[in-house]
């Protein structure tokens, strides 16, 4: 990657992983190969961000709708990403990342939440890179439960985390999809056609370098 001045380079990135069903499916493949592709992507990615500098790097990696989609999905999920924490946490914990996972526990199996809330402990002295995976995450649930507990911003999930500068999405569609609604009332967006599996270190850059030439007002001049 081209060199990007510290201060021209977002504190926070969020991405918004669209598109592992569509790139198992234009393939011939079961979805299930689309989740898996995306794993492999994700990493490349969280190398990048490494690479790159980043403090912050947030993925929606399942949101509080997602539970609607066909039960064999959503266990084939649960089970994968159960899998995919015991297995990269060691990778973790050498590469200075920090686990945190954000959203609501139930109705998530605690099996699942017992590999999360470990890779959170393994890594807890890490802090390279703040890794916030959103699972069962839902940014009008979030502010319900924020607002329940009082002040918004103290009661947010992450709420050391510093805003989103920088939106991703890709996949080709242009929405937010509930994602860290308050976090990025000033985030940057960008929106990629290349779907998550083929999103790897070198497209991160394009869109870092990309925010890096914009010229962010926050409602000045």
């Amino acid at each position: 990657m081209e060199a990007i001045p510290t201060e021209r380079l977002p504190a926070h990135v969020a991405i918004i992983m669209d598109g592992n069903g569509r790139w198992a499916e234009a393939r011939g493949l079961d979805r299930s190969a689309g989740h898996e592709a995306g794993e492999q992507a994700l990493f490349d990615v969280v190398e990048g961000a490494l690479e790159a500098g980043l403090g912050y790097l947030s993925v929606y990696a399942f949101s509080t709708e997602n539970w609607a989609r066909p039960q064999s999905e959503v266990e084939f999920l649960l089970g994968f990403n159960r899998k995919l924490l015991r297995e990269r946490r060691d990778y973790m914990v050498e590469r200075g990342v920090r686990i945190r996972r954000i959203g609501r526990r139930y109705p998530v199996p605690d099996d699942v939440l017992e590999e999360f809330d470990a890779a959170e402990a393994a890594t807890a002295s890490n802090g390279t890179l703040f890794l916030q995976v959103c699972f069962n995450y839902g940014g009008r649930a979030e502010l319900e439960d924020a607002a329940k507990a009082g002040s918004i911003p103290d009661n947010l999930y992450a709420p050391d985390a510093p805003d989103v500068d920088l939106l991703i999405r890709t996949s080709g569609e242009k929405r937010l999809s509930n994602f860290l609604l308050w976090q990025s009332a000033y985030a940057e967006l960008y929106f990629t056609e290349k779907l998550w599996p083929d999103f790897k270190r070198d497209a991160l850059f394009e869109a870092l370098r990309d925010y890096a030439r914009r010229r962010r007002r926050f409602g000045g001049l």
